[in-house]
């Protein structure tokens, strides 16, 4: 007989992330609001070089102007897979960028976090750590996927080790998987699995919430316990 995989137990399961507010210590996120977000966002993205170059591995912006990215904005709301989200603090509600859930595959309970990008402000906070246990939370918990990707050009070194420092296992890349603004992409692929999110949700409750000291490490957190 050949050898095949092992069971996997049916379960009722909600299938999609929901559209509402996820609310964290540090972040809250909300579905993408047009004439809100727009505004705000693009006068936080945009001006100079240094700060565009956050656009550099996504396949839109930067934006002409405010008109422009609300037009976008206003294209990609009402969306349910990529569902995007816009990231503000908790405590001031300031705008610190989006992510989304996408490629949500409810028949095999994956999907994957991306479309993510910050302002510069908000880069080398907690902002994108809390952002990501909420929506891993959502995954996990109330979905009950089985596997949670993230996906990036391989080219993008601060998206490849945000993913690891999160506690995502890198699997490879897929050569040539894309055309990207008439360029090469290669793909770094990496995945959560469901057996790994209790280590890596210990790890990042620790870090975020319980190491007032900033002692440790979420890197090496995520290392030590593999």
């Amino acid at each position: 007989m050949l050898p095949v995989g092992q069971p996997v137990p049916r379960i009722d399961s909600p299938g999609q992330p929901e559209r509402r507010v996820y609310e964290g210590r540090f972040v809250r996120l909300s579905p993408v609001d047009p004439g809100r977000d727009a505004a705000e966002l693009h006068a936080l993205s945009h001006g100079s070089g240094d700060v565009e170059a956050l656009w550099t591995y996504m396949p839109y912006g930067p934006f002409a102007d405010g008109t422009e990215m609300l037009a976008w904005m206003a294209a990609i709301a009402p969306g349910s897979d990529p569902l995007f989200l816009t990231v503000r603090h908790a405590d001031t509600d300031a705008a610190l960028g989006m992510v989304s859930f996408l490629s949500i595959a409810a028949e095999n309970r994956c999907l994957e976090l991306g479309h993510i990008w910050y302002v510069p402000a908000a880069q080398r906070t907690r902002a994108n750590t809390e952002t990501a246990y909420l929506m891993l939370e959502e995954a996990f918990g109330r979905m009950s996927c089985r596997r949670v990707e993230w996906k990036c050009d391989a080219l993008n070194a601060r998206s490849r080790a945000a993913a690891e420092r999160l506690g995502f296992t890198f699997e490879g890349i897929f050569r040539q998987h894309r055309i990207v603004r008439q360029r090469n992409r290669d793909t770094a692929w990496f995945a959560i699995i469901d057996s790994d999110w209790p280590r890596i949700r210990a790890h990042l409750r620790r870090w975020l919430y319980d190491n007032n000291d900033g002692a440790l490490s979420l890197r090496q957190l995520q290392d030590a316990g593999r």
